[in-house]
């Protein structure tokens, strides 16, 4: 369960979040979010609650392995932060892990932070590239 952490700086709770999304650590991702924290993915669907999120990162996780946030640039309005860089993993949801299933996309996220937690946490990403490796035709 989360609790309120000490009083840190927007930016440093969003880097923490961001080393524990790289190292693949379920656990120590959902201890930085608030009990209804928000997920935005890049289709727009919004998912809600820190239990549904480690549910959806177990998941993702499975299928997108060495899944990496490479966060380049930040611009921050008080506790509202714009991460700009790209993201990056392998798909092994048909079971193969391979470097022919690597993709690589330019991203951005916004992030809100609330209490030293991370109440809101929004994807902006063409994630063609891994639907085309998913079998995915059409976007």
């Amino acid at each position: 369960m989360a609790t309120v952490q000490p009083a840190r700086e927007p930016l440093d709770v969003a880097m923490d979040f961001i080393n524990r999304i790289n190292a693949g650590d379920v656990d120590r991702i959902c201890e930085l979010m608030t009990d209804g924290h928000v997920f935005q993915d890049a289709m727009g669907e919004r998912f809600i609650g820190r239990e549904k999120m480690r549910e959806g990162w177990t998941a993702y996780f499975k299928i997108i392995r060495d899944y990496q946030v490479h966060a380049e640039e930040f611009f921050q309005t008080g506790d509202k932060l714009a991460i700009f860089g790209s993201a990056s993993g392998v798909y092994a949801g048909n079971g193969e892990v391979s470097g022919n299933n690597f993709w690589e996309v330019p991203a951005a996220w916004r992030a809100i932070i609330r209490d030293g937690l991370v109440a809101e946490w929004r994807v902006y990403a063409d994630n063609q590239p891994l639907r085309k490796l998913m079998g995915e035709s059409q976007p």
